[in-house]
């Protein structure tokens, strides 16, 4: 990939490398903030890390929702690590450049893992969806045949539908401006730096959104519309209460997810005089799920509790 984007318009790159001028409107002291991204980072990784440990040592927990709840946190990690020691190298050793190919490469991981999680939640609202209003179909349709599947089918489309936003992004003509005023490199952000026209990348970018995350998120909210209708026809309210609080924490974890989502897409679009609330919000947006996605599943989930003492227990035997 990177060497394709190397090749694919070396000779219209008029500028060798991007700066990443870190935080807008705060570059004198935005090295502070090097310390609390640092300990969510870190908290995403041991949280996901157990998470993984958890799901792997406890036999209970070999079921398909735990499945995704694994994928989810390796996505977690990816996403992450995708954008985390870049930041770090920018606030802690002042390492502001990047050549256009890192450049292109980290914008397509991201929209990849981005991409990723947003099909995991829509393979847990189907999961949540058969479990409730399919009970007795469930161990047929949710096998591991089917998760498999699904992996598959994330990766492929994800991987593929993306291809297009950094090789759109290298075809773009850099003449002079090279200072990108965020940590990462966003599609917009790099694109808005072009000589010339940009609304081949805009409007694939917005094709995108919706052909991806627009089609997840409406058939995640018709699975719980559904869910739902199911569980207000039960006629016990104790029967309607253990329904629904299998579905509580994947439910923060979805409207956590889009509604950060949706506000970065507007601020994006909107704010110009004040650019710090987007990006320090696109920033958060990566590092911030990945720490609270375990801890929310962690104390909604009693099987999740019980699978963590059971580790906990058998690291103090060990000792």
């Amino acid at each position: 990939m990177i060497q394709v984007l190397r090749d694919s318009n070396t000779s219209k790159f008029q500028v060798s490398e991007f700066i990443l001028m870190g935080f807008p409107g705060i570059h004198e002291w935005q090295h502070w903030l090097s310390l609390p991204l640092a300990l969510l980072y870190l908290l995403a990784l041991s949280a996901n890390i157990l998470i993984l440990v958890i799901i792997k040592q406890d036999t209970v927990l070999n079921q398909p929702m735990y499945h995704f709840l694994g994928i989810l946190a390796v996505g977690d990690m990816g996403l992450a690590t995708t954008i985390m020691p870049k930041i770090f190298a920018i606030l802690w050793f002042n390492a502001k450049a990047i050549s256009l190919p890192e450049c292109f490469a980290q914008m397509y991981v991201i929209h990849c893992f981005v991409g990723m999680e947003s099909g995991i939640f829509f393979f847990m609202a189907v999961d949540r969806y058969v479990a409730i209003c399919r009970p007795l179909q469930y161990p047929s349709i949710i096998t591991d045949s089917f998760v498999v599947k699904a992996i598959v089918f994330m990766v492929l489309r994800n991987s593929l539908f993306t291809i297009p936003v950094p090789v759109l992004a290298a075809q773009r003509h850099y003449c002079s401006l090279n200072q990108i005023e965020n940590c990462l490199c966003s599609n917009l952000g790099v694109t808005s730096l072009s000589c010339d026209d940009r609304w081949v990348n805009s409007i694939y970018q917005l094709i995108l959104a919706w052909t991806l995350m627009g089609s997840d998120l409406g058939m995640i909210i018709l699975s719980y519309v559904l869910i739902f209708q199911s569980v207000l026809r039960l006629n016990s309210a104790e029967a309607a209460s253990k329904a629904l609080s299998t579905c509580t924490s994947h439910l923060i974890l979805i409207l956590f997810f889009y509604t950060v989502v949706i506000v970065i897409s507007i601020t994006h679009s909107k704010i110009k005089t004040v650019p710090l609330f987007p990006v320090l919000l696109n920033v958060l947006h990566n590092v911030i799920p990945p720490a609270l996605n375990p801890m929310v599943y962690a104390l909604k989930n009693k099987e999740l509790r019980q699978g963590l003492h059971k580790v906990l227990k058998l690291c103090m035997k060990r000792n």
